[in-house]
């Protein structure tokens, strides 16, 4: 952890006093994203008890990109290949995901929601919403508006993320992890 530690001073003229102050406010950010990461698996098992999270994030990514092949949702969220096999495979019997050939290159496959992955999202989605309104009702403008910005920038895959931060086992990425 002393690496992480030089890297996030590094090139900065800070007192010990500044530097005891950042290293207690990432401390606090480590301990608040990790409970935000326990609400949002927990908040997904009570919206759909067979969903897990991962398989509501990759169900979005599918829906986003009108589908797309495994090996791309392991990529994007960092995960091993034989993780996202697993999910696909629970999300295919559940009649969530669907196999198509992959016009660009009929030796591939391409994922996508099926009618009712589609509806299942949907639902779950709606609910997720609610959770955050309710969780964030009566914050001001100003602190919703600048509180996304900080999460858009933590989350942006720079090349300074590193495989393992988001290998979870199957529980999912940094990318995958949030919560209500």
């Amino acid at each position: 952890m002393r690496g992480a530690r030089e890297r996030l001073w590094e090139g900065a003229v800070v007192t010990s006093a500044e530097r005891g102050e950042g290293e207690a406010a990432v401390e606090t950010i480590h301990r608040e994203l990790t409970a935000f990461a326990r609400r949002a698996r927990a908040l997904a098992g009570r919206m759909h008890p067979q969903l897990s999270f991962v398989a509501y994030t990759l169900l979005s990514h599918l829906e986003e990109r009108g589908g797309c092949r495994a090996t791309d949702l392991a990529a994007h969220y960092a995960l091993d290949k034989s993780t996202v096999s697993r999910q696909v495979a629970a999300l295919e019997r559940d009649g969530l995901v669907r196999r198509e050939v992959d016009p660009g290159d009929l030796r591939g496959q391409v994922l996508g929601l099926t009618e009712a992955g589609t509806s299942v999202l949907a639902a779950v989605t709606q609910s997720r919403r609610a959770a955050f309104e309710t969780r964030l009702a009566g914050w001001p403008r100003e602190d919703l508006v600048r509180f996304a910005a900080y999460l858009e920038r933590y989350n942006d895959h720079g090349p300074h993320m590193e495989r393992s931060e988001g290998a979870e086992g199957s529980e999912g990425s940094e990318r995958a992890e949030g919560g209500g």
